[in-house]
């Protein structure tokens, strides 16, 4: 049997966005797995953005995936090319070294070009969004219409917590199913949940280490959306 590292990440501005969370990443992976025959010898997961030229340096989880990869001679496997990155180039700085990747979705016969390929239209598409929404804004500003909300102070500071809410409440849910699955495995205590987390190589929505706290303010959010169903 052919073995791989597992590779996972989720964004940390497009949590509970992307529609692919950790869990079903891992869920798609296993899946393409079984069919193909694949043991993964292990996982590795992580919370972060994948844009910037410092990304790899920024994604020490990644690193390991390869650093093992290579040592053990075998693929990095993940469930969508943009778990790895968007961006051409970083791709392409992968490819130079030389570890074999194979993304679930595209199938195992996705070669290198292909690879390129699917990269580069997802780059055109990321900077096609960007282009439209700085068009759509220069637009309203010609017009006169003024963008924000500085006449109403207090109404704008009620948006600014709600969204700051709903993006802790998206990150709960996303960080959530990792820390029952941590939890199924016997861990149970905050001190070692946040341990636990920590040598997973997931990061806290501040993108640093986890603490008790962190812990126990999500498993908070979670306790208080059950009292409300």
């Amino acid at each position: 049997m052919t073995s791989a590292v597992a590779y996972y990440r989720v964004s940390t501005q497009r949590q509970g966005r992307s529609g692919l969370g950790i869990e079903a990443q891992r869920a798609a992976v296993a899946r393409f797995a079984d069919a193909e025959g694949i043991a993964v010898i292990q996982e590795f997961t992580e919370v972060e953005t994948g844009k910037g030229a410092d990304a790899l340096d920024r994604r020490p989880q990644l690193t390991a995936a390869l650093t093992l990869a290579r040592q053990t001679k075998c693929p990095v496997v993940v469930a969508k090319l943009d778990r790895l990155s968007r961006d051409v180039a970083f791709i392409a700085g992968l490819m130079v070294q030389r570890i074999p990747f194979i993304v679930a979705e595209l199938g195992a016969d996705a070669d290198p070009f292909m690879l390129h390929l699917y990269a580069a239209l997802a780059e055109k598409e990321r900077r096609l969004i960007s282009e439209r929404t700085k068009a759509a804004l220069a637009s309203r500003k010609t017009t006169g219409m003024k963008l924000g909300n500085p006449s109403n102070t207090a109404e704008a500071a009620a948006k600014g917590r709600k969204i700051s809410i709903d993006e802790a409440d998206r990150f709960a849910q996303t960080v959530l199913p990792i820390i029952a699955s941590i939890q199924r495995s016997g861990v149970t205590s905050l001190r070692g949940l946040a341990v636990a987390l920590n040598n997973r190589g997931v990061r806290t929505a501040r993108n640093g280490r986890w603490q008790v706290s962190n812990v126990r303010n999500v498993l908070a959010r979670e306790f208080v959306a059950k009292l409300l169903l």
